[in-house]
């Protein structure tokens, strides 16, 4: 535990050592906050959907530049044969970066909370879609992530990466949405609609926290960094 702390550190206090994370993190506060007061006054409903309902969009391009150069980037230093040397196993290793990554997710998802305690002043919205937005914007979130340490993983090119990780989140996103599931035959439509991430994610984000819906999340991730694990172990036998 401690090796993948020290990781983690390392990791997250990489994304602070430039102009760039603190760019980002205002780039995604004013993107989101004009998305959601552009309809928030227009609809007259104390409510946080719309903003829920951007989230897995944003995410779409958000988690791939916070991964893009997690392993992208050690592969085109050199530092990543370095990085093999030391005590730390493969899996510490990639649980350090997901762990500092999604770290760095919340941290930006946290300063929306302007939003909500606006929505809680100006009306009596239920608490239970409210907690369970965030909570399921977290799980979406921490997919997206290890899609994006997958993607990094497999290239030494970060906009190669960003690129590809975008792609298989876009797939996982749309697969559940009703204009796939209409074209697709019956017997295949539960199956896309089990795999959409964002199928999962309006299902929490309606207040009810479904066993179904965490284990979702939790076998994308798990699957996802299984796939980095094994791409950065072969680099390892190599």
């Amino acid at each position: 535990m401690n090796q993948i702390l020290t990781v983690f550190r390392k990791e997250f206090r990489s994304f602070f050592s430039s102009p760039v994370a603190y760019i980002f993190i205002i780039s995604f506060l004013v993107v989101t906050n004009w998305l959601f007061f552009r309809t928030f006054f227009i609809m007259g409903q104390a409510s946080l959907r719309n903003f829920f309902g951007l989230l897995p969009w944003i995410f779409l391009f958000l988690a791939p530049v916070i991964t893009m150069r997690a392993w992208a980037e050690e592969k085109k230093l050199g530092t990543i044969e370095v990085l093999m040397t030391l005590p730390l196993s493969t899996a510490e290793i990639v649980l350090g970066k997901f762990l500092a990554c999604v770290t760095f997710l919340i941290v930006a998802l946290c300063l929306t909370g302007t939003l909500p305690l606006t929505v809680m002043i100006l009306g009596d919205p239920d608490p239970g879609p409210l907690w369970g937005g965030y909570v399921g914007a977290c799980l979406l979130g921490a997919a997206y992530v290890a899609i994006g340490l997958f993607a990094s993983g497999i290239t030494e090119n970060q906009i190669v990466s960003f690129i590809v990780a975008i792609v298989i989140c876009f797939a996982f996103l749309i697969v559940g949405e009703n204009i796939v599931l209409y074209s697709v035959p019956p017997a295949l439509g539960s199956v896309c609609a089990y795999l959409g991430l964002g199928t999962h994610f309006e299902s929490i984000g309606r207040g009810v926290i479904d066993s179904r819906d965490i284990l979702y999340y939790v076998s994308m991730i798990v699957f996802f960094l299984a796939l980095n694990y094994l791409t950065i172990e072969s680099r390892r036998w190599k």
